[in-house]
Parts: C-alpha cells; sequence; structure tokens
C-alpha cells in the first residue's frame, strides 16, 4: 500500500524486460524484493544498483500498457516514485493500491488561489463509474480529491 504522496522523482529506462529507474534521492530502506510505486504502478524491486541511487523493476507488455510507463519510457521521461508503507508509517494521504484501473487525458488545469483544478477524461468511460465527489484518485502515483464528476462519470 501506498499514500500517493510523492518522494522522489526519477527517469526511466528499460532494458530488455526490466525498467531502470535512476534518483537523486537516496531511499536508506530499499530492499531486494520490496514494493515500490512508480508512477502509482505497484512493482517489485529485483536489483539495486552499486550507487543506491537506481532500482530496477521487471515489467510485462500489459503493465507497459495499461499504465503510463509506456509513454514515459519512449520520451526517456520522469516518473513519481513512493516506497511502500510499513505499517508504522504516518498515513498523511489515501490509501493507494498500486494496482492501475485505467488511463486517461487531461483536459484543462486551471489554477485557483490556494489549488488547481485538473479535468480529466478517461480513455474507457466505464471507469467513470468508480469515481465519486470526495472521494479520491491517484494521477501518476499522486493521490487528489476529486471535487466533482460530470453526468457521464468523466471528470
Amino acid at each position: 500500500m501506498f499514500t500517493g504522496l510523492i518522494q522522489a522523482v526519477g527517469k526511466v529506462s528499460l532494458q530488455g524486460s526490466t525498467l531502470r529507474v535512476d534518483f537523486d534521492n537516496s531511499f536508506a530502506t530499499l530492499q531486494l524484493g520490496d514494493s515500490i510505486a512508480v508512477d502509482g504502478v505497484c512493482l517489485t524491486i529485483v536489483d539495486i544498483g552499486r550507487s543506491g541511487q537506481c532500482f530496477y523493476a521487471d515489467v510485462s507488455e500489459e503493465t507497459l500498457s495499461r499504465t503510463t510507463l509506456g509513454t514515459k519510457l519512449k520520451k526517456n521521461g520522469l516518473v513519481n516514485i513512493e516506497p511502500a508503507l510499513r505499517f508504522s508509517d504516518r498515513l498523511g494521504g489515501h490509501l493507494v493500491s498500486g494496482h492501475i484501473d485505467g488511463l486517461g487525458s487531461v483536459v484543462s488545469i486551471k489554477q485557483e488561489p490556494n489549488s488547481w483544478i485538473i479535468e480529466l477524461k478517461f480513455t474507457n468511460k466505464r471507469y467513470g463509474r468508480y469515481i465519486c465527489e470526495k472521494g479520491s484518485i491517484c494521477i501518476d502515483g499522486i493521490s487528489l480529491t476529486v471535487v466533482d464528476c460530470s453526468d457521464d462519470g468523466n471528470d
């Protein structure tokens, strides 16, 4: 489980079917077999670089096609990173499982005095029925609170 509170940003690359994530922030507690969220996707660490500033996780074609990781790899892009919760950790965000349900796109972004309003559209409209006002949603690993939903459940 995760909170959706990002602890580092990393750069991804693919080596065969293994994702490499390089990052500047050092997580002293990373160990082989740990779960870690990469852009919200729960992955398992299969190797850690000597410097302690990169880790590796196996990914399937299914994972790459159902998440943003596939598009981020094409651009050698940046991803959000969050190590898994421990039972003793403070829960500051929402509970996030790391199991991705679907993709969407940003329709608009509006800055408010103390917040941002981000309008989203799901790639598959059926996911809208699972989103409710004042509920939580996780976008690229970031936990957000839903302000409103349109009638078709697509915002």
